[in-house]
């Protein structure tokens, strides 16, 4: 009987190491997480001053006269473009750029088979919609 009782203490005491373990690894990662979380806001400085030129005064303007529809979606916005090589080109590289500026979007880009139309999504967590309504209303703009 003695024995049975060790054998059941110390699988307790293990369950509850394992418990406190797991908990505690939820946490970190549930801390690790939120440090990552850049905030709602670009970071012009992140881009040199020759990648801001191009990325604010020429990509920008371009895409937004290439755009040939934009749609709502719950999270952000899809932007038409047509699919030919230089303007996919173009998308590409305002992308990478933004990814540096604006770490907090997640960005698709999305070719519709057969050559169909090129979408250029920007979606993200709470308050990125509200962000590019904002600080991109002439992206919006048809």
């Amino acid at each position: 009987m003695k024995t049975i009782l060790i054998v059941v203490a110390v699988l307790v005491m293990l369950a509850g190491t394992v418990f406190l373990q797991n908990a505690s690894a939820q946490q970190n990662e549930k801390s690790a997480k939120a440090k990552q979380e850049s905030p709602l806001a670009c970071d012009r400085l992140a881009l040199t001053p020759e990648q801001r030129k191009r990325h604010f005064d020429e990509l920008g303007p371009m895409l937004r006269s290439l755009k040939t529809s934009v749609r709502e979606v719950p999270d952000g916005f899809e932007f038409q473009y047509p699919s030919d090589m230089k303007t996919y080109q173009l998308v590409a590289e305002w992308a990478a750029g933004e990814r540096v500026c604006c770490p907090f979007f997640e960005i698709d880009l999305r070719s519709e088979p057969e050559g169909g139309p090129l979408w250029l999504r920007l979606t993200g967590r709470d308050g990125v919609k509200e962000f590019i309504h904002a600080e991109g209303a002439a992206w919006l703009k048809p």
